[in-house]
């Protein structure tokens, strides 16, 4: 895109003035940026798992401007070389292509709590812009490190890195992995040390459930489709359940996973995001702030979840697979919940009484995460068959098998004249063969290239979800929440079952979606 984002002088200036950013908005970047990108962590999974191979897509496609470089820091002690035989095997593509990438990726090591490693990579960032001096420079800091971190690496960044020249159309823009923060108080705390150092408009806050391709064909299915607006409400609209499930356990991660369990690790950021999707009023442009203040509302008509609406699980060895707690880096004695399922309410006009079932899970029977909008059933059912057993319902499914599919009621196939269960679909893979699509990360790293946070989270949606969980999850640590046992492969607690029943759910029968081939999606 050839439009220049504002820079942050121009930026500030604008709110100091009362100036709204949101009249004359623009994203993009000038093919002549000098863009450097510093990966602090660099030596990490995270990093080498995620953050390298959604750079190395954006250089190969052509996203990325011809002048950029890729910068690693991190404590560990290694050359360019080193990096560079680390990052090769979770890159794809033809030997040429991956070269052709990590000639464009440097390491500089220092600590993150010291001035020198800093000092050591502001010089490297000078003496790389000196050689463009004319162009406008681009700085994009992505933190691939526990968010403990976070505060002392922008401090570091702030002091020694931050001497960016006066260009027109210059920036720097800081991207932070999640999970930020614990509960809604450790939040606010390390927004409070961030936003000293670095303003809103400059941090990039990832939920990558937001980059996904189909949570933003949700966006524009709702709001770009007529047939879909008279229906969105609690009056056609019975539940909503959103669904996140894994057929593995933790797999020697349990260390991380136990201190922040499933409700941190999914519910409160991903779901929450998928649940203000579908719930949001259609905002008066595609601005970042216009879309996000929609989620906004939302969130914050959502009061804190109740016991009695939660449901709470663990998995136990089973089918020759571990339990949570055979996990040798989980303690043996640990009560993390690995499966949570919790009901919601939306105290608004459009959505009073409709239970927003949010569940997520690991060690479950199958591998998916899922948006499933179920209506009410139809009145004054004329044909043969149970209504209620034959509810129309629109499904989202975010992964695997990308697609979208409207369960209707139809005439079944014969002489006779009884009605049946079918689909319409679009099957992402079956109707764009051709197209590659891409991962989350790429997607939400070119935006914050772009300077466009449309799916990145702000700071008030962070505090109204925080605010809707955390009186739970301190039941949670304090142990006044039963866990229940489930095993291994299993669909979780059967007391989940219960919680969706009350939630008005109801299984269509005898009808699952399958392809041709007879696989179940």
């Amino acid at each position: 895109m050839a439009a220049i984002a504002e820079s942050p002088s121009t930026e500030l200036q604008g709110e100091a003035s009362g100036y709204s950013n949101r009249d004359e908005w623009h994203c993009g970047f000038s093919e002549e940026l000098c863009l450097t990108i510093v990966v602090a962590g660099a030596s990490g999974d995270l990093a080498r798992k995620k953050t390298y191979p959604a750079l190395q897509f954006l250089f190969q496609h052509g996203f990325l401007p011809s002048n950029v470089a890729i910068i690693g820091y991190a404590r560990t002690d290694m050359n360019d070389d080193k990096l560079r035989e680390k990052l090769k095997p979770k890159l794809v593509g033809s030997d040429d292509d991956i070269d052709k990438f990590l000639k464009r990726c440097t390491y500089v090591a220092g600590s993150y709590d010291g001035a020198e490693g800093w000092q050591g990579l502001a010089k490297v960032l000078d003496k790389r812009e000196s050689k463009c001096s004319k162009n406008p420079a681009g700085r994009l800091y992505y933190l691939a490190l526990p968010p403990s971190v976070y505060p002392q690496v922008c401090a570091g960044l702030k002091e020694h890195c931050d001497n960016l020249r006066s260009v027109e159309g210059s920036w720097i823009r800081v991207i932070v992995e999640k999970p930020f923060g614990h509960d809604l108080q450790s939040s606010e705390q390390l927004a409070d040390q961030l936003g000293k150092l670095y303003p809103e408009h400059q941090l990039y806050r990832i939920d990558h459930y937001l980059g996904k391709e189909m949570a933003q064909n949700l966006f524009v299915m709702r709001h770009a489709n007529m047939f879909l607006a008279p229906v969105w409400n609690r009056t056609c609209i019975s539940n909503v359940q959103i669904t996140f499930k894994e057929d593995f356990g933790t797999e020697g991660r349990g260390g991380y996973f136990d201190t922040f369990g499933i409700l941190r690790d999914v519910l409160q950021n991903h779901l929450a995001q998928m649940l203000a999707m579908v719930a949001m009023e259609k905002p008066l442009s595609v601005h970042p702030d216009d879309l996000r203040d929609e989620k906004v509302k939302v969130l914050r008509c959502i009061k804190p979840v109740e016991p009695h609406n939660v449901v709470l699980g663990q998995y136990t060895a089973a089918n020759g697979q571990p339990g949570y707690t055979d996990d040798p880096t989980v303690p043996d004695d640990s009560k993390t919940p690995t499966f949570a399922a919790v009901t919601l309410y939306i105290d608004n006009d459009r959505w009073a009484g409709v239970p927003f079932v949010l569940k997520a899970g690991k060690a479950l029977n199958e591998r998916k995460a899922e948006i499933r909008v179920q209506l009410r059933a139809t009145p004054h059912f004329v044909f043969n068959g149970e209504p209620e057993s034959m509810r129309n319902e629109l499904v989202v499914r975010l992964q695997p098998d990308e697609a979208i599919y409207l369960k209707m009621i139809v005439k079944k196939p014969g002489l006779e004249f009884d009605a049946a269960i079918s689909e319409l679909d679009l099957d992402y893979s079956r109707r764009y063969p051709e197209v590659d699509i891409p991962d989350a990360y790429p997607r939400l790293i070119l935006d914050s290239i772009r300077g466009d946070q449309q799916h990145f989270v702000r700071r008030d949606e962070l505090r109204a979800a925080w605010g809707i969980f955390t009186p739970l999850l301190h039941k949670i640590d304090a142990g006044e929440v039963e866990v229940h046992p489930y095993p291994y492969g299993s669909r979780g607690p059967a007391e989940a079952d219960e919680l969706l029943a009350r939630a008005d759910f109801v299984k269509n029968v005898a009808y699952d979606w399958k392809e041709p081939g007879g696989s179940k999606l």
